[in-house]
């Protein structure tokens, strides 16, 4: 099981807020801050389950190969609220809310790419 996952930004300002929009879709808010980092979790959980952290020296936030995260949503709804949300802040379209048969079902999810390039996912598993 995991306990929390971090990605690289290259502006956390502008990062944070495309993350407290979307990630407010599925019910995460802010819960922990410190410099340089904003971590995201349910108001069930005191620690973060979602950090973005801001890249330091020369290097750029680049994503990996493959890598996305996947959020659970509660219902389709918060789902489609996620990938509108993302778009309207910036992110681009990775794949529309929808069904997806060729995965375990029940799988409603859509896709986006956030501000650095990273696919995020938003995931409802529960029937119709």
């Amino acid at each position: 099981m995991l306990d929390h996952v971090s990605i690289p930004v290259w502006d956390i300002e502008r990062a944070a807020q495309f993350y407290d929009a979307v990630l407010a879709t599925i019910g995460l808010h802010r819960r922990k801050e410190r410099l340089g980092a904003i971590g995201y979790g349910p108001a069930t959980r005191a620690a973060p389950v979602f950090w973005i952290l801001r890249q330091g020296g020369d290097g750029s936030a680049s994503p990996g190969v493959g890598l996305h995260v996947s959020f659970q949503g509660p219902d389709r709804s918060s789902v489609r609220a996620f990938h509108e949300t993302a778009l309207r802040c910036g992110g681009r379209d990775a794949g529309e809310p929808g069904l997806r048969p060729q995965y375990t079902m029940p799988f409603y999810g859509a896709f986006v790419l956030d501000l650095d390039g990273f696919k995020i996912e938003a995931v409802c598993r529960a029937p119709a």
